[in-house]
């Protein structure tokens, strides 16, 4: 059945910061596979999106370029992925209709585009409403308002995963809860994260759907070998890549780090990402007496990020509260051995992964040694990963959102 989803996204590749862009590019494209017709709408522009089977559309043009069944409409707006702020209010959007479309406040950018996307919504035909993560909520409630077509949330992250459980932002928490309570139905990337949207939302399990994230096989990429002279030396290398956040339990990485040097000296150990606990990761290395065996390279992408997942011995994500974790399955496409904290929903999917406690750092640590001296468990890890992830794509969570739709359709 043909159909066509307004969909509400804050970012997308290859102008994204985070896994929620990769995210959204790899559902849209399967989607469109599937027979879907989406009007992708982004915050602010981001320059060039376009790429097999998309077309982009700006707020003030008719005209596009390529052809597609995935269209893109930007709208004027200083929303940014992962931003904090301290001081704006939650209000009901219709007192404030009369505000002005420019805000230097977090949430005043949020009715922007709900605002925008208001109108949007008047003018477009579609059938169904899709929108990612809390700074898109409020803009498909609002799409929801005017025209009164069903609301899908997709929720890739909620309040408590993002600050690791050490308090929330209550503004944030009311949007998410009052979404969510709004909403025709939610779309959970995991059981994990399901659970978190039952315990602290309060939501009826039967109004959640699961469908896991995936991963496209074409990540992998012919790519020129990095980091010679580091394996020239016969050193082993750990990797961690993601936000350096308390989400993603950075300091757990380098405590670990600690651990195993003093039993594996030859091991070197990559941090690539960026994020507010990036200079206490540097300083707690170097109080550890670690610095000279932990690199940190910033946030990488394309080529560089995919040499680096190549390069690696092993990858570990020891994320305090994961929903899903695309990292992981980046890691395998590119022949690399995983080890993945038991409190991430891509634990749910892989089977042929080491998994620990995030907090266990010595159970992590003995988990990486194990691995960096035992060529046979690498490789074993390695070759099983490698069949295990093709089973985990986008294909499989397009049919899944599909079968979300014709519940309402």
């Amino acid at each position: 059945m043909a159909y066509k989803v307004l969909m509400f996204g804050w970012e997308f590749p290859p102008h994204n910061s985070g896994g929620l862009g990769t995210a959204c590019f790899g559902l849209t494209r399967a989607l469109a596979s599937e027979g879907a017709d989406i009007l992708f709408v982004l915050p602010k522009k981001l320059g060039d999106v376009s790429s097999d089977r998309m077309r982009i559309l700006f707020a003030d043009t008719s005209s596009g370029a390529g052809t597609g069944s995935v269209e893109f409409q930007e709208v004027v707006s200083a929303l940014t992925p992962y931003v904090n702020s301290k001081s704006y209010l939650f209000s009901d959007l219709d007192d404030e209709i009369a505000q002005s479309l420019y805000s230097n406040t977090l949430l005043g950018e949020v009715r922007n585009y709900a605002l925008r996307a208001r109108a949007i919504a008047r003018r477009e035909r579609f059938d169904i409403i899709h929108a990612h993560d809390w700074l898109s909520f409020l803009a498909g409630i609002e799409a929801k308002k005017v025209s009164g077509k069903p609301l899908i949330l997709h929720v890739h992250a909620t309040e408590f995963d993002r600050t690791g459980g050490q308090g929330v932002n209550s503004n944030v928490y009311d949007i998410e809860k009052y979404s969510m309570e709004y909403a025709d139905h939610i779309i959970a990337v995991s059981n994990f994260t399901k659970d978190q949207i039952v315990r602290h939302y309060g939501i009826v399990p039967e109004k959640i759907s699961v469908v896991h994230n995936g991963i496209d096989p074409d990540f992998r990429s012919d790519v020129a070998p990095r980091l010679h002279k580091l394996k020239e030396q016969k050193n082993k290398i750990v990797l961690f890549v993601g936000r350096i956040t308390i989400q993603k339990g950075p300091e757990y990485f380098v405590r670990a780090a600690k651990k195993v040097l003093e039993y594996y000296p030859k091991a070197l150990f990559i941090v690539s990402g960026s994020g507010d606990m990036e200079r206490q990761m540097m300083t707690e290395a170097a109080s550890l007496g670690v610095s000279d065996k932990v690199i940190f390279t910033g946030f990488l992408r394309g080529d560089d990020l995919i040499a680096l997942y190549q390069a690696a011995d092993l990858f570990v994500m020891p994320s305090v509260s994961e929903p899903f974790g695309i990292t992981p399955l980046e890691s395998i496409v590119n022949g690399t051995p995983v080890i993945v904290s038991k409190q991430s929903g891509v634990s749910e999917v892989l089977s042929h992964a080491l998994k620990v406690d995030f907090w266990d750092t010595d159970e992590l640590a003995n988990k990486i040694v194990s691995v960096l001296e035992n060529d046979s468990l690498k490789e074993t890890l390695k070759k099983n990963g490698d069949e295990e992830v093709k089973t985990i794509n986008w294909k499989s969570a397009a049919k899944k959102c599909a079968t979300v739709y014709s519940m309402f359709l």
